[in-house]
């Protein structure tokens, strides 16, 4: 995606691979958050989302979208990515009505207006896929004090 946006400015960015990222900094082609909470595998996480909601009718041109913030907190199961890229994600569970839920979160898009870590876990693996056969407590992981 980001060499379609590339090949616009001409063929000489594409030549010096050595300033690409100072050109992707300067102009400002992808949107980058500051600051990232230290996040693991097995963190439990409150994340705040901000929400538009579609509009009823087309009739209503000059009124704003309805917006609204949304909280979802949960145990982060994956994380793909280093933080400083600018597609990581992570995979947040939660537990909902005794079925779970997983929602995966773009760390760095504009609709996250915060991330924060409430506890954090002793695990040892990367990946906590397993957590989805279970429930109850089984499902619970040992905190770090």
């Amino acid at each position: 995606m980001w060499q379609k946006k590339l090949r616009k400015f001409g063929p000489e960015i594409l030549e010096n691979m050595n300033n690409i990222t100072e050109f992707i900094n300067k102009n400002k082609l992808f949107y980058k958050k500051e600051t990232i909470p230290d996040i693991k595998v097995g963190d439990t996480v409150k994340i705040t989302i901000y929400l538009e909601l579609p509009k009823k009718s087309d009739s209503d041109d000059g009124k704003k979208a309805k917006e609204r913030i949304q909280v979802y907190e949960g145990v982060i199961i994956s994380k793909h990515g280093k933080k400083d890229y600018i597609d990581s994600t992570i995979t947040v569970r939660k537990m909902f009505q005794g079925g779970g839920i997983e929602k995966v979160f773009l760390l760095n898009s504009p609709w996250i207006k915060d991330l924060q870590v409430l506890t954090s876990a002793k695990v040892r693996r990367s990946k906590l896929y397993y957590l989805r056969e279970r429930t109850g407590k089984s499902a619970r992981l040992k905190r770090l004090f």
